[in-house]
């Protein structure tokens, strides 16, 4: 019986780089994403005022037209409005890029709000700042775990926020409980979060499924695709899907990494018991992949897109 690994980020002596403390909490982060390609992770910097904003920022959100909704349009594939899909007809999102800079979080913003609404702009750039905190500690612990540290400060000038606001609404009689398809994320690393009503499941290497049960300190780390390809498979890209058993809607936020250029496996991961597994990738041309029906289908696109052939 499997159990997600839930890590300490509260107690600041196991955040100074360098401690004893560190060193463990950046062992412990890392071989969760190795083994479940996700793990619980207990973090306090965002005070509850400052939570129970962002769900309430989020129902507002929702709570707008359809109309005004499906102006959240990108360039980048799955960057934009989704909903409205009759096979998945509970679910409904919205996502905006550069969620932790002021511009980033003001255009989306400013479309939804063409009046303007500084509380909504307020409350989503500070979640989303604390939010990046937590992934860059995380990222820098994996780097470190596997001596690769080096690498770190290129690929943090690469990395770049995507935010996506979900709601999951609860089924009609008679109507599918599923929230979400089972999928990969397609970036590096995913930071979830949600308001107290469950769904998430995950499912471990052995293909168990795993129900996700969170506080409201409680959010989940995962990396995605690129992750996977990066550390030449060490890291786990986990298949994750939502299903609604309540009474409630669930509304969740995520935030993910994608790196503006291309990703290549350093040198330390490979050798004659590892060789290479994937070849350099541009990260934002792999959603343009990703994006094309038939590729949606593939069990694993990552390794279809750039994957060494054997």
């Amino acid at each position: 019986m499997h159990k997600l690994p839930t890590i300490d980020f509260t107690n600041k002596r196991n955040l100074n780089p360098g401690s004893t403390s560190w060193l463990t909490t950046s062992i412990e982060a890392t071989r969760a994403l190795e083994q479940y390609g996700c793990f619980i992770a207990e973090y306090d910097q965002v005070p509850l005022d400052l939570n129970n904003a962002v769900f309430q920022a989020l129902q507002d959100l929702f709570d707008l037209p359809i109309e005004t909704k499906v102006q959240n349009k990108s360039r980048k594939p799955l960057y934009g409005y989704v909903g409205q899909i009759p096979f998945i007809p509970l679910y409904e999102s919205m996502g905006f890029d550069y969620s932790n800079t002021h511009d980033g979080v003001r255009s989306f913003t400013d479309v939804m709000w063409p009046h303007g609404n500084k509380a909504f702009r307020a409350t989503l750039l500070a979640y989303n700042g604390l939010v990046a905190k937590l992934e860059e500690m995380v990222t820098r612990m994996v780097f470190e775990s596997y001596g690769v540290e080096k690498h770190l400060d290129a690929h943090r000038n690469m990395v770049t926020y995507l935010c996506r606001c979900m709601k999951y609404r609860r089924p009609e009689k008679n109507e599918t409980n599923m929230g979400f398809v089972a999928h990969t994320d397609k970036d590096f690393i995913t930071i979830l979060h949600q308001n107290q009503v469950d769904g998430l499941e995950v499912k471990a290497r052995d293909g168990e499924w795993l129900t996700v049960n969170l506080l409201p300190t409680s959010y989940i780390v995962m990396s995605g695709d690129a992750a996977m390809a990066w550390s030449n498979e060490r890291l786990y890209s986990p298949y994750h899907r939502v299903t609604m058993n309540g009474n409630a809607s669930r509304y969740s936020i995520a935030q993910f990494s994608f790196l503006e250029g291309i990703i290549e496996t350093p040198e330390e991961f490979v050798d004659e018991e590892h060789p290479l597994q994937f070849k350099p990738f541009d990260h934002l041309k792999y959603l343009d992949f990703y994006n094309k029906e038939e590729n949606r289908k593939l069990e694993c696109a990552i390794r279809t897109y750039c994957g060494v052939l054997e």
